[in-house]
């Protein structure tokens, strides 16, 4: 049996939902390696998937008898099929994080349920725990990013543009072997990069700038997220000295990161180092990395949740003076039992070009 919508259907049944209607393409993505337009219903005795005939010979090419998912052409369906899908459930689950209220509306008409249910991220938590093969995909997308920022090293020039970088990050992953971003990459350079999120502009590198990168790929559908903070030209003590800073809480919170710890009493110890030194952590110290670059669990100290092994996060302490400079390093890891191993590997050390 498909082990994933296993699980996912013994956690209906203890919260006694006798089926779930899928609509969020991550999620189906990671219970059937479907790929493709359409809802997964998570029926009594069956798991059906809805697509249209633009998907039906590609679905069913990547389908096997182990998937136990039986596919449906919805353009020859009448509304009749839809209805019996749930005839005998009393109540059916579905994704109120994803769903809008007018596609809430369609659903309980078109499929006329008794009662739909909230699942509050019963699959999303699942997928906070990787299996063998989720972590290998994810090393393999952090092994090309670590390559692409050792290309970066050597390519970057004063005078190339944000932009133009941007754009080589890009084309460095899809011929690496990456399926693309992850992400939009930020490419922060001088006052730009006090903006935790700057969007990339046709500002040039200039001597004296320090220059925040902030990028990953998708492999196999998994991401990877990595953030470096370099010098161009020069070290500016000033900023030699956040930096510093901005280290020293990444590897303390690191050391921390292991099965069974506190995601709240670690992000307030950082919080605790930054605000001594008179900063603040303006954004969350880290997040699930996975076929999301941004998932389960964040690491805020308004989670008062565990980390556990077989989890991959991403590490991310910054501090942003507004309109001067902002520092960002940041690592993928996987979370053991004993601690955590960096999958993202790049140098920390004050890199200079």
């Amino acid at each position: 049996m498909n082990p994933r919508i296993k699980c996912l259907r013994n956690q209906l049944n203890s919260l006694g939902i006798e089926g779930m209607i899928i609509s969020n393409p991550i999620n189906i993505k990671y219970l059937t390696g479907i790929d493709a337009e359409g809802e997964l219903l998570i029926a009594r005795k069956e798991n059906i998937f809805l697509t249209d005939s633009r998907y039906i010979e590609a679905v069913n090419s990547a389908l096997t008898i182990d998937s136990e998912i039986v596919v449906w052409d919805k353009r020859g369906m009448a509304r009749a099929d839809y209805e019996n899908f749930f005839l005998f459930c009393e109540s059916v689950g579905f994704e109120e994080s994803y769903v809008t209220y007018e596609k809430y509306k369609q659903i309980m008409q078109l499929y006329k349920i008794n009662e739909l249910i909230e699942t509050e991220g019963i699959i999303e938590k699942q997928r906070r725990i990787k299996d063998e093969e989720e972590i290998e995909n994810i090393k393999k997308a952090c092994e090309i990013t670590d390559r692409c920022f050792e290309f970066l090293k050597q390519y970057i020039k004063i005078g190339m543009t944000e932009r133009e970088i941007s754009y080589k990050i890009e084309e460095f992953f899809i011929k690496n072997g990456a399926e693309g971003l992850a992400f939009k990459p930020i490419v922060a350079s001088g006052a730009n990069s006090s903006m935790p999120h700057s969007i990339v502009t046709d500002k040039k590198i200039e001597y004296g700038d320090i220059l925040l990168l902030d990028l990953g790929c998708k492999y196999n559908g998994y991401c990877s997220d990595m953030t470096r903070t370099i010098f161009i030209g020069k070290i500016n003590d000033t900023i030699k000295s956040a930096y510093d800073l901005v280290l020293k809480v990444q590897e303390d919170a690191l050391t921390q990161c292991k099965d069974g710890a506190n995601i709240k009493n670690i992000t307030k110890a950082a919080e605790q180092e930054l605000k001594i030194n008179r900063f603040d952590l303006v954004h969350a110290l880290g997040h699930g990395v996975g076929l999301d670059v941004h998932e389960d669990p964040v690491l805020s100290s308004r989670y008062d949740n565990l980390l556990k092994e077989n989890m991959v996060i991403a590490v991310e302490p910054g501090v942003y003076i507004p309109k001067s400079f902002g520092i960002r390093l940041e690592d993928t890891v996987l979370i053991t039992k004993n601690g955590c191993i960096k999958l993202t590997n790049s140098a920390k050390n004050y890199t200079v070009i």
